[in-house]
């Protein structure tokens, strides 16, 4: 295998220290062949019908657990995930998000990093979100 080839699914959720099962390589591999940007627990379940919605629920959990997804909190009220997009999956969320208002879509900007903010003397960042909430090019056509 080249030194940058892609991982295999197995060998990814191997690497993460996720036990193989069937469902967990399928959903796996669907999230990460079909899904892009960022989605939610009912966009998995309507690609993945004959899974039940609390299996689903629950190997998104092991897959956070994982880092090899991260949650994104866009203040739509939907909980999205999105692929973490580092080979070091520990450090997976340091990027900027964009949602759409109207449509409510999120988009991660993995190329973008959160800028760094100075923080007062003594306080310790756990964990940082950058959401740049706004109209996407969709939706803006349409309102033309």
């Amino acid at each position: 295998m080249p030194h940058n080839a892609p991982l295999s699914d197995e060998q990814s959720l191997l690497n993460a220290g996720v036990r193989l099962t069937a469902l967990r390589l399928m959903v796996w591999h669907h999230i990460r062949t079909t899904l892009h940007d960022t989605f939610s627990l009912a966009d998995l379940e309507a690609a993945l019908p004959t899974v039940d919605r609390s299996t689903l629920f629950r190997t998104l959990g092991t897959l956070t657990a994982a880092h090899l997804l991260h949650e994104i909190n866009d203040g739509t009220g939907i909980q999205k995930y999105c692929v973490c997009p580092h080979s070091d999956t520990r450090h997976c969320g340091g990027h900027v998000h964009l949602t759409c208002r109207l449509c409510h879509r999120t988009i991660c900007l993995t190329n973008v990093s959160i800028p760094t903010v100075p923080l007062p003397q003594g306080f310790q960042a756990e964990e940082a979100e950058y959401i740049v909430k706004g109209i996407c090019a969709d939706c803006a056509s349409v309102l033309k």
